[in-house]
């Protein structure tokens, strides 16, 4: 397919199968929220085996999104997707039949393994597949709703089939979709890898591993345990493997990552607003399920259903953005859906501990409503930034930033919220107080009816006074990124383009254009 050439049915075609694997990527994410206690009985998981059970997924993704990226531009991307499935569906039917925590855990680590060839492989061949920059554009607001979808879907899922099926049943679900993907990507996905990727460089991939997983770790261990000297030390000495990963980059024959691609305006600016969003959007979920559950006292699955009523204003966001951004230039609608966020953000200063749901659930919508306008459109600019070769290992570095943004988020706004909550608090509290409303809900549940009240309206009441503030910092952090982002990409929706090379259909093909070249 030439760089002018229209993409045809069988690339939208094409499009609908690659939404398989994002979408059970994005709900492993989110699906075991329900499933924990069931697999705590059955297992005998402590508290310990239980964090695993949540993170290591989680950590093996991020830790390797850069190697994988790397990989799919050299072996192919069809191939590593095919390749990320079977590895997923095995790793699933694993999960399900586990008969020990440790090999829960192993399998979740696999299925992370197996979500890092699937990510920036998706991305990478819609690269490829749609060279028209409108069709590129609407292609990607597609990917971004599956995505978004596939994460609120998750607990919902997750939900129905534990009410009706044993705890393994979320994770089956993976196998028959990775299957139909198995028979439908030789078909209809076409193959593409760089002419002349060179060796792929496994130095460089302990490197990157050794840099983000302690980055990330030492991130998640301070949002949840507080300042400590480990995860500290944990983050140092990840950005010292990173500083030595990009020296390594600078000075590879065949690095995994071209440097050179940080200097393009449209591709930092962009990566940097996607991980600003991520962590606006990730550091409110963790606040709003907690007011549906602790203070509306919703059970987990209705505060599910409830959160799907966002929705509504979230359907329509990435079609939306993809229609302005053909209007005007590309940083003015981003700038906008971030005010939009702000306005979210300050709908969401209102909410207390008697408020209708719609309102923390109308605050929610237009965040998440105008961050997904943002993420549409700076993975455009992400991708649509760099020559096709290089979309594998570019799709990965934005992946790996939308890491970075939800472990900050987690961190940086629990943080706040946290010290905002105890600021709320009479100065001797006891201390199940202390530690936070899902503790004072825990020990009101042992005390007498008017103590038990008491303690939750005090809790309840501090923890709305931390939404608030939490609120209105991510207020202030939308504007100035909204004015920042808008600067900083104006003028770079037209950036030029790198000649596009032509697809390679099979391992032949790209032998004799190595050759050639």
């Amino acid at each position: 397919m030439s760089s002018t050439e229209r993409a045809g049915r069988k690339e939208w075609i094409a499009l609908g199968v690659l939404a398989l694997p994002l979408l059970l990527v994005s709900m492993d994410v989110s699906v075991l929220y329900f499933a924990v206690p069931f697999i705590s009985a059955d297992l005998g998981v402590n508290a310990t085996e239980q964090l695993w059970i949540f993170d290591i997924y989680g950590f093996v993704l991020a830790g390797l999104l850069i190697t994988m990226g790397s990989l799919g531009d050299r072996i192919g991307r069809r191939k590593l997707l095919i390749f990320g499935a079977i590895g997923f569906g095995l790793a699933s039917v694993a999960a399900a039949y586990a008969q020990n925590p440790e090999q829960l855990i192993a399998a979740r680590a696999i299925l992370g393994i197996g979500g890092a060839t699937l990510m920036p492989s998706t991305l990478a061949l819609i690269r490829n597949m749609f060279h028209d920059a409108g069709q590129r554009s609407k292609a990607i607001a597609f990917w971004s709703a599956v995505m978004m979808g596939g994460i609120t879907l998750g607990p919902v899922l997750g939900g129905f089939l534990l009410e009706h099926f044993w705890w393994g049943s979320v994770f089956l679900i993976n196998t028959p979709a990775m299957l139909l993907l198995l028979v439908l990507a030789p078909m209809l996905l076409p193959e593409f890898k760089a002419p002349a990727g060179g060796r792929f460089d496994l130095i460089g991939s302990v490197l990157s591993l050794a840099a983000v997983l302690p980055v990330i770790w030492g991130i998640k261990e301070l949002a949840a345990n507080g300042f400590s000297a480990l995860p500290v030390v944990s983050i140092v000495a990840g950005v010292v493997f990173g500083l030595v990963f990009v020296q390594r980059q600078r000075t590879a024959a065949y690095p995994m990552l071209d440097l050179s691609m940080f200097r393009n305006r449209a591709f930092s600016g962009s990566l940097a607003a996607n991980t600003i969003g991520t962590l606006a959007l990730v550091g409110n979920a963790v606040f709003l399920t907690q007011y549906l559950q602790l203070v509306h006292g919703l059970s987990p699955l209705k505060a599910a259903l409830w959160s799907l009523a966002p929705s509504v204003l979230v359907g329509g966001a990435a079609p939306l953005a993809t229609v302005l951004a053909g209007k005007m230039d590309r940083a003015y609608v981003i700038g906008g859906a971030f005010v939009l966020g702000a306005f979210g953000y300050g709908v969401l200063t209102q909410v207390h501990v008697g408020s209708s749901l719609a309102v923390p659930l109308v605050g929610a919508g237009l965040l998440a409503a105008g961050l997904v306008m943002v993420m549409t459109l700076v993975t455009e600019a992400v991708v649509g930034s760099v020559a096709p070769e290089r979309a594998g290992s570019a799709s990965a570095v934005m992946e790996t930033c939308a890491e970075f943004g939800g472990a900050l988020g987690i961190a940086v706004l629990g943080s706040i919220g946290t010290a905002a909550y105890r600021s709320d608090l009479p100065a001797d509290a006891a201390a199940p107080l202390r530690e936070g409303l899902p503790a004072a809900t825990a020990a009101a549940a042992h005390l007498p009816g008017q103590a038990a009240e008491a303690l939750l309206a005090t809790a309840r009441h501090a923890f709305t006074h931390s939404m608030n503030v939490v609120a209105v910092v991510g207020c202030i952090l939308l504007l100035a990124t909204a004015v920042v982002t808008t600067l900083t990409l104006r003028g770079t929706t037209h950036t030029p383009q790198q000649p596009t090379p032509a697809p390679v259909e099979d391992d032949a093909s790209a032998d004799r254009l190595q050759m050639a070249s």
